[in-house]
């Protein structure tokens, strides 16, 4: 397979592939949290409780967690540019197979389909910016295509959920459904070949994806993006019963969030590129500095505004550093452990969301964020510690093991 020149960020074919991928990445985050605005409209379609069709969220999850890996895995041999046109393809499918969907069995099917689906786009995807820029890039190009995520929560959901309240909850699926076949078309003309970042067939890349010190990495995520939704998981009730706001206003303060999210996961994808462990450790820092605002100053309006504009500049800012670290200490499994930064952080989202639940349970409403503050403090020495973590030594300096050559301008062994 050739393999593309790189070419900086600046120059106009590699800003528009990643894009591209920018745009693959919107389309994959507005179909997974989408869901959530038009939960009730299925539930009564479909004549199941409204906690039976919150499973939807779950299958999707349980797709991402684990569908995402074992289809990585299942398609090791595949070119990435191949494997991310074939992922949209199956992507659509699956979006127009729930529009389609008679029973609610076939829509749990089609939820978990495109989870598997969004785990391996993102995992190509973060492979393919990765080969696309020089090496003192690649945080930039991983948060360009992580940045679609964010953005997705800005304007992608509440898009979709306007869809489907005035059209119906298939007419949501089916702008998703859209929206996949636009960022086919963008990828199959912007995005150029690169070389695989990882090297060898499922055996050697799961050997190196599964190293100690990767999974170290992603244990450190899990804690790093469990502590956030423990919170953000009832953000909603907190912003009602403690901050005593409600109807749109809500929607404004949780946009805030999203849109200082999305500000945070470029800018992240910067500083990832100077030292993508400093970056943790301070994102780390700032997120408790975030909750602790919103824990003690939860009944001022202002305050919490700008305790959410801080909490989500580093919430998702820290997703590019994580993804760089995590393909990096891979080396030569590179492919294969780009799914598992998504996988991690859904396992991350489920047991912060069980946690927060009993949080709520036991303590009430107003102390969810004193215990998500307690999370993300036991969170910071396992962030800390991954900085030690080494990044293997031999690795070949062509353009597509260097995806996994870079996380720290610095060598992550000096502790810098």
């Amino acid at each position: 397979m050739s393999t593309a020149t790189a070419p900086g960020p600046g120059e106009t074919r590699g800003t528009l592939a990643l894009g591209a991928l920018g745009l693959g990445a919107f389309a994959i985050g507005t179909a997974e949290l989408v869901i959530v605005g038009v939960l009730n409209l299925i539930a009564d379609d479909l004549d199941v409780s409204l906690s039976t069709a919150g499973l939807l969220v779950t299958a999707y999850a349980l797709g991402i967690s684990i569908g995402g890996p074992l289809v990585t895995a299942a398609t090791i041999k595949v070119a990435r540019h191949t494997l991310l046109c074939a992922a949209l393809v199956v992507f659509v499918l699956g979006n127009l197979a729930a529009v389609f969907a008679g029973a609610f069995g076939m829509l749990i099917v089609a939820r978990v389909l495109c989870g598997a689906l969004h785990g391996l786009f993102l995992g190509a995807a973060s492979a393919v910016a990765t080969g696309l820029v020089a090496p003192e890039h690649r945080g930039q190009a991983v948060g360009l295509v992580f940045g679609g995520i964010s953005v997705s929560t800005v304007f992608g959901v509440p898009l979709g959920t306007l869809l489907g309240q005035n059209l119906g909850w298939q007419a949501t699926f089916a702008g998703v459904a859209v929206l996949g076949v636009v960022a086919l078309v963008v990828i199959m003309i912007w995005v150029p070949a690169v070389r695989s970042g990882g090297s060898g067939g499922l055996g050697s890349q799961a050997q190196h994806a599964f190293h100690p010190r990767v999974l170290a990495m992603l244990a450190a995520q899990v804690l790093l993006m469990g502590s956030q939704f423990v919170a953000f998981t009832y953000l909603a009730a907190f912003l009602e019963d403690v901050t005593g706001i409600d109807g749109a206003m809500v929607s404004v303060f949780l946009m805030i969030f999203g849109v200082f999210s999305a500000i945070g996961t470029f800018a992240g994808g910067r500083f990832a590129d100077v030292n993508a462990s400093r970056t943790l450790l301070v994102g780390n820092l700032v997120l408790i500095v975030g909750l602790l605002g919103l824990y003690v100053f939860g009944e001022s309006r202002p305050m919490v505004g700008v305790a959410l504009a801080v909490w989500g500049v580093v919430g998702f800012g820290v997703t590019p550093a994580l993804q760089l670290r995590v393909i990096s200490l891979a080396g030569e499994g590179a492919d294969l452990a780009a799914t598992l930064g998504a996988s991690a952080a859904n396992v991350g989202v489920a047991s912060g969301a069980a946690v927060g639940g009993w949080a709520l349970a036991t303590f009430g409403i107003e102390d969810v964020p004193l215990t998500a503050l307690v999370c993300a403090v036991l969170a910071l020495p396992a962030i800390w510690a991954t900085r030690f973590l080494k990044v293997p030594a031999v690795q070949a300096p062509s353009a597509g093991s260097a995806a996994a050559a870079a996380s720290d301008t610095t060598p992550v062994s000096t502790g810098s």
